[in-house]
């Protein structure tokens, strides 16, 4: 473990079955008036928006609706989610879905009061709420992000455009902002029975944001770290229930695993005692800001590309992953051939549960292929600072 560290998650969280039975208890901690933000109606279909206004209505609440937050929520919906607020003098946010919309929620809070330019505040200069914040509640039905327990927000703005010289070209970004724990959600209500209406793909695309959680976080610092101890724990949990799960999605305990380990895998905990790299991160959200793609998908695509392109850099810990996490056997080899070994392992994982893996598949072309790489933040994190001309190679080699 290396340096000194404070850890606080003020987050109350209610796992199981009966989960729902604390929401009426939790709204009453707040006033009058809920917004309940949500996505594109699926939670109507299935029948948890019901089972959260019977809630709401059993709280006595007065309730603003606000629907239509988007897979990768835009800086226009949260200010038109920011008016709601003021217009309607909201005491709290209720955000029922995936990590999408806890996002949002959270950018709605911190901006909603917030009197300078919110996106340059917080994604762009990264500072920090000093207005009124709006308090958050979370009913997770999608796992992957952990957004059900931390202060992330990424948000995509496509109305700004940067010009760097004649040779870099960047329209619009997709940034990440990691609010305090004053913008984390007050309470999470987590039924692992409400993720099984996810259709297959966001499914298995949300275990894999899970898996690159826990890679962004392992794969940086050369100390002994009791942290790298519990991240190999938490991705053998997730690598053997990931492959139940995809063959039956209805295995309750699986996907019950899935959720605790997800929570777990970015609720802070894991940073502490080490650094982490997160490139694959932004090589993602450059993807997803072009076509729009799932996260997690576009996450896979980079991720063996970007793994191998560093892997002599961090050589001691490709060599423990493979070890640790998917039990190579290393007598008679040598460091290197372990941890390409325990790539491949990776790899062959990924395609049991059904990740797409190219990036071409969804829809990176030689043509936009220059509009991603100058889309792409990178970070002097990890083994290695990447140039520009590594970012472009990498994306070729995901397609």
């Amino acid at each position: 473990m290396q340096g000194n560290f404070m850890y606080h998650n003020p987050t109350k969280l209610y796992f199981g079955e009966e989960a729902m039975g604390h929401l009426v208890g939790e709204l009453k901690n707040y006033g009058a008036t809920v917004m309940l933000s949500y996505g594109g109606g699926s939670i109507k279909r299935n029948g948890i928006y019901d089972a959260v206004m019977a809630a709401l209505k059993e709280a006595g609440k007065t309730v603003v609706e606000d629907a239509g937050v988007m897979p990768n929520p835009t800086y226009e919906k949260v200010m038109e989610g920011c008016a709601r607020v003021r217009d309607n003098k909201v005491d709290l946010i209720l955000a029922v879905g995936g990590g999408s919309t806890i996002d949002y929620a959270k950018a709605v809070s911190a901006s909603a009061y917030c009197e300078e330019d919110a996106w340059q505040k917080y994604w762009v200069g990264q500072g920090w709420p000093s207005c009124r914040t709006v308090p958050v509640g979370a009913v997770l039905t999608m796992v992957g992000t952990g957004s059900e327990m931390n202060g992330g927000s990424v948000i995509t703005n496509r109305q700004v455009t940067e010009r760097e010289g004649s040779e870099r070209t960047v329209t619009g970004f997709k940034l990440g902002k990691v609010f305090g724990p004053e913008l984390y959600p007050k309470f999470t209500i987590l039924n692992p029975r409400f993720t099984m209406t996810v259709p297959q793909y966001q499914m298995v695309a949300g275990f894999f944001d899970i898996m690159s959680h826990l890679m962004e976080q392992y794969f940086a610092g050369k100390a002994d770290c009791t942290t790298d101890y519990l991240i190999e724990g938490l991705m053998r949990s997730l690598v053997h229930s990931s492959r139940i799960a995809a063959k039956n999605p209805q295995d309750y305990e699986a996907r019950a695993n899935i959720m605790w380990t997800a929570t777990w895998a970015l609720n802070t905990l894991l940073k502490m005692g080490k650094g982490g790299d997160w490139e694959v991160h932004q090589i993602g959200h450059a993807i997803g800001l072009v076509t729009d793609a799932t996260h997690g998908m576009t996450l896979a695509c980079v991720s063996l590309p970007y793994y191998r392109h560093v892997m002599h850099d961090g050589l001691h810990q490709f060599r423990r992953f493979a070890v640790n996490v998917w039990g190579v056997r290393p007598e008679g080899k040598s460091d290197e051939q372990v941890a390409t070994e325990g790539l491949a392992c990776l790899e062959q994982w990924m395609r049991e549960i059904g990740l797409v893996m190219h990036s071409g598949e969804l829809g990176v072309t030689e043509d936009n292929l220059q509009q991603v790489a100058d889309a792409v933040l990178i970070l002097p994190v990890g083994y290695r600072t990447l140039t520009r001309d590594e970012v472009v190679q990498i994306l070729k080699e995901s397609m």
